[in-house]
């Protein structure tokens, strides 16, 4: 089992988990659509070469970005890891996965 936690702005929340979901993450046991969020504050600057969703060309932006956790099958990860760039809106999706251990 994996954890999976990415960064992405309130507008595109839902669109993103629903992606996630439908591609088999979020499933514990006998639930699913599982996941934890949290309301925080991301900033970038987009670089020469950059083609930004939000923001502008050498201007620091920062934002309201949600956090999100959620668990995945191991077989499922890179299957849902593409499905998280493919659906993000952002050029460089910030994300994270963990590999989990049981006892």
């Amino acid at each position: 089992m994996y954890k999976l936690c990415f960064f992405v702005p309130e507008e595109n929340l839902e669109n993103v988990k629903e992606a996630l979901f439908a591609t088999g993450a979020g499933r514990i046991g006998d639930y699913d659509s599982c996941c934890w969020q949290v309301l925080g504050q991301g900033q970038f600057r987009p670089l020469a070469g950059s083609n930004p969703h939000i923001g502008s060309m050498n201007q620091v932006e920062r934002l309201a970005e949600w956090k999100v956790e959620m668990v995945c099958e191991d077989s499922l990860i890179r299957q849902v890891v593409a499905e998280l760039k493919h659906t993000h809106p952002y050029e460089e999706v910030a994300y994270e996965v963990y590999k989990l251990a049981e006892f």
